[in-house]
């Protein structure tokens, strides 16, 4: 089974090395056969070969059975033309990688602020307000004048069913309940579509409980009551700024594991972005990317019916859950260790 590496920028090389050498570990413990193909994108392609991704890196992409992306600059790349594609972008829209399953949860030997919580946000990925994936051609935003911008937002009934379903089809897996979280009393078109269709969804799913709520009032209930959510679906934008919202009430934005799945392909890629100021000081936290690597075992793992696979990936969360109550942690999260050591030693905690 191949497994597409490509570090990216900042602390990327760093924490994708730690990811590799759990996964590595998972692999040797549980018979996986995980086969690691590394290749470069975001800065070091570009100076290497004028492009931030090449068409030869797609085609290894597309052969992959899922992608680790490390974290990139993507602020840096604004001309396309010019070679300066957004990576994370890039392949979230080839691939049409329209599922960004974020879980954020607590965890003992972490402060709980707002109490202990386990819950998952699932955002549609493909359209919605994001100007550089809602068109087929061009961008979704549009310079009128040079005193008037005009953003266009997509929603489609296919995409909003999708989504809904990964949501559904999650919950039934964990404690059957469902939020959607919209913007319907104002977005009456597209948030109503959006309603709509998790609605129709929902009627197709005996046993789920169902709630919808405003997104402002959303923000509101999440940092007062966490504990009262299990899977939460939404649409893009709202989705990004929810996701890493839970992630940090969870005790820190670099827990937050992300999985951008589809239907024949998935790429794990941390939460959080490629933090230059703290890049090659063997300081950043891994746990996100790591994370992120064990939801595309599990994801492989049901897709194939490889059972191994889903196992693995327990073992990971378990072994970080053990780490972060030991101790063997980064400095953001109290610890005392660089982040070689602490994959090194989560790691060894898999392997024994």
């Amino acid at each position: 089974m191949q497994i597409l590496v490509l570090p990216g920028d900042g602390i990327g090389p760093e924490i994708t090395a730690a990811t590799r050498q759990v996964l590595e570990a998972a692999s040797k413990r549980f018979a996986l056969g995980l086969d690691f193909i590394e290749d470069v994108a975001g800065h070091e392609s570009l100076r290497q070969y004028g492009t931030t991704v090449r068409p030869d890196l797609v085609d290894k992409a597309r052969h992959a059975d899922g992608i680790i992306l490390g974290p990139t600059a993507t602020a840096d790349f604004k001309d396309p033309a010019h070679g300066e594609i957004n990576p994370s972008m890039f392949f979230r829209k080839r691939f049409d990688l329209f599922a960004n399953v974020r879980p954020a949860r607590t965890y003992p030997g972490l402060p709980a602020r707002l109490g202990a919580f386990d819950l998952v946000v699932v955002r549609e990925n493909t359209e919605g307000f994001y100007a550089d994936r809602n068109m087929e051609v061009g961008s979704g935003e549009m310079l009128v004048t040079a005193d008037v911008a005009v953003s266009l937002r997509r929603i489609t009934r296919a995409c909003c069913n999708r989504i809904a379903r990964v949501a559904f089809e999650l919950a039934a897996r964990r404690r059957q309940h469902v939020t959607i979280v919209h913007k319907a009393n104002v977005l009456k078109l597209g948030d109503g579509l959006f309603l709509e269709e998790c609605h129709a969804v929902a009627q197709a799913s005996p046993g789920i409980t169902v709630d919808d709520i405003i997104v402002d009032a959303m923000m509101a209930h999440v940092v007062r009551a966490p504990q009262r959510f299990d899977v939460i679906v939404t649409t893009n934008m709202f989705g990004d700024i929810l996701s890493d919202l839970t992630a940090e009430l969870s005790g820190s934005l670099g827990l937050g594991g992300s999985l951008n799945a589809g239907t024949q392909h998935a790429m794990a890629q941390a939460a959080h972005g490629s933090a230059p100021d703290i890049a090659g000081t063997d300081s950043a936290n891994p746990f996100s990317l790591i994370l992120s690597g064990a939801q595309l075992l599990a994801w492989l793992g049901r897709r194939r019916q490889v059972k191994k696979l889903e196992i693995a990936a327990g073992a990971i969360d378990r072994a970080v859950e053990a780490a972060i109550a030991a101790g063997e942690v980064t400095r953001d999260l109290g610890g005392k260790l660089g982040t070689r050591e602490t994959g090194a030693m989560l790691a060894a905690r898999i392997a024994s």
